[in-house]
Order: C-alpha cells, then sequence, then structure tokens
C-alpha cells in the first residue's frame, strides 16, 4: 500500500518549497496530497519565488500555478504517514483556520512525522505543538519559534533539523535535508 503524504499549503506559498517536496516525495512512491483550505482537487495556487538580492529581506515574484491533489474539506489525519507544511506567505494565513490547526494537533498526538520548511513553522507555532521542540526556520520567525515554548536552533540554509517526530528547515536550499529527514522519520532508509 502506497503511503500518502498530507502537504498544507495556500496562495502564495514559496515556489520552491512546495513543488520540489512534492516532486521528490511522489517520485519517491508517496502519494502527495496537497490542500488549501476552502479549494478542492484540480484547483490551483499562486506560488511565490523568493529570493534575496541584496536588500535586507527577500523579494518576492509570482511563481507558478500549483495544482491542488486532493480536497481540504475530506482530510482524514488517520489516512497519512506524514505531514508536509510548505512556506512563503500562506502559513501567515492559512494559520487563521481552525481545520488546519486541528490537523497539526492530530499529527503531533498520533506522534506522526512532520516537516516544515521556512515560514511554514508559523502553522506549527499557531497550533501550539512546538513547546519542548527544538526547530528552525526562516530567521524572521525564529521569535514566534521562542514565544511558542521551543527552542529555535539557528540553521544554515541548506540544513534541517530534527527533533522526535519533527523535521525543520530555514528555507528552500535545504529542500534536500528535509525531505531526506521526512522520509526517514517515515521509515524509510536512505543509504549514501
Amino acid at each position: 500500500m502506497t503511503k500518502k503524504v498530507l502537504m498544507l499549503c495556500g496562495d502564495f506559498t514559496e515556489d520552491y518549497e512546495t513543488m520540489v517536496p512534492f516532486q521528490a516525495l511522489s517520485m519517491l512512491g508517496y502519494q502527495v496530497d496537497a490542500v488549501c483550505p476552502e479549494k478542492k482537487a484540480g484547483d490551483t495556487i499562486a506560488t511565490a519565488i523568493h529570493d534575496f538580492l541584496g536588500d535586507q529581506t527577500y523579494v518576492e515574484l509570482r511563481g507558478h500555478n500549483f495544482v491542488l491533489t486532493a480536497d481540504f474539506d475530506a482530510v482524514n489525519t488517520k489516512d497519512y504517514a506524514g505531514l508536509f507544511i510548505t512556506g512563503g506567505r500562506s502559513p501567515e494565513y492559512i494559520r487563521l483556520n481552525a481545520r488546519v490547526i486541528e490537523i497539526v494537533q492530530e499529527f503531533f498526538a498520533d506522534n506522526k512525522p512532520v516537516a516544515a520548511i521556512c515560514h511554514g513553522a508559523q502553522v506549527l507555532t499557531a497550533a501550539g505543538v512546538l513547546k519542548g521542540y527544538k526547530a528552525t526556520c526562516y530567521v524572521a520567525c525564529s521569535p514566534d519559534i521562542t514565544l511558542a515554548g521551543g527552542e529555535y536552533v539557528p540553521a544554515e540554509a541548506g540544513e534541517a533539523v530534527v527533533d522526535r517526530n519533527l523535521v525543520t528547515s530555514p528555507a528552500w536550499p535545504g529542500n534536500a535535508e528535509i525531505c531526506r529527514e521526512f522520509i526517514k522519520l517515515m521509515g524509510a532508509k536512505v543509504e549514501i
């Protein structure tokens, strides 16, 4: 039976932090159900490309349209082996959805693997699941982790931090590491 991964995303999710994990996990044989509150399978969300061009923070450019693969309203967390929360701007507003919060809490209550990249930590902090956890994120979100009772771990953009069932990474250069650690948490053997 194919293991299923739930991917939480929304409009202006970061392009690489959505497309790359979606494709990598799919390539490995996982069924990735990408969902967004108030949307159904076949609907699209807009992505954003974040890059550093010499300003104090990143710039945001319009990315691609990403096609959702499942209905948000039909999500049953018992059907999934893991949860992947994308970054970008979408976490700041999908965290306002009560069902998003319940979904995250259910994955933690069942001790299932959870991955969150970049601003995805905002969903974790809103769900109140980081108390006692070590996690990383885009540095501008680091106070959120601390305020939520977690321990912010500074990490390079290409790194990932693992604590129990949680893996986090600061940004899209960490896609390979976060995906590698996430599939290990779901029981895959990774040989290099």
